[in-house]
């Protein structure tokens, strides 16, 4: 907890400030969304395939982000806000397939507009929840009249499965406070296990329509 004292002198996060600074967060996030649309876009031009189900962006709130900053051991001012926090905007993007999921993380890296800060695969290897997506830590350029500036947000690519299985984790976390049951996180883990043999299975499945749409 000795991040606590790190900053002792800064401008704590109030609604006025807030209000002030997460301006450019949402500039980013329009950026961001537009970017991506153009890119997924490009792809269903080349590939004749969309592979994203939908995309839902949001700016964390004023509370999420003092909460968060705690948690982790900081007071919470602008300064802390900033520059320890890399999710205050958030995209997810939701595939069909878990293939899917992959040319996603290659188109958006290959864009010259976005950079990418951080890489965070919890398809390969996921939590010890069972919890499953992959993750992008990016930086977006934003243009304002002071000049060019670059604003983190984070990026969560995943199928609808998981998609699904992350939501009831969300209710279940929050509604036990996130103190589960032992007994609760076991069924849980459990079902992540189903859902990424669900995943496999459906993968197969379109990959079997394809063999034999291909023969036509």
């Amino acid at each position: 907890m000795c991040n606590l004292l790190e900053e002792t002198t800064g401008e704590m996060i109030n609604f006025s400030n807030f209000e002030r600074t997460v301006l450019k967060y949402e500039y980013a996030k329009r950026t961001l969304e537009t970017e991506i649309a153009i890119l997924i876009d490009e792809f269903v031009h080349k590939h004749e395939y969309n592979p994203v189900e939908h995309v839902k962006s949001r700016i964390k709130s004023q509370k999420s982000i003092v909460n968060k900053l705690v948690n982790k051991g900081y007071v919470p001012t602008i300064n802390n806000m900033k520059n320890n926090i890399y999710d205050i905007v958030g995209i997810r993007i939701v595939c069909s397939f878990l293939t899917d999921v992959y040319d996603i993380v290659s188109m958006i890296s290959k864009s010259s507009n976005i950079i990418i800060k951080e890489r965070r695969d919890y398809i390969s290897n996921p939590k010890k929840t069972g919890y499953s997506s992959y993750h992008l830590i990016v930086l977006v350029p934003i243009y304002l009249s002071t000049g060019k500036e670059y604003i983190p947000a984070e990026i969560q690519i995943r199928t609808i499965a998981m998609d699904f299985w992350a939501s009831l984790d969300h209710k279940i976390s929050y509604k036990f406070d996130n103190s589960i049951p032992k007994e609760v996180q076991e069924e849980m883990y459990k079902s992540s296990l189903a859902i990424t043999e669900l995943d496999r299975k459906m993968l197969d499945l379109n990959e079997l329509v394809n063999k034999f749409s291909n023969k036509k």
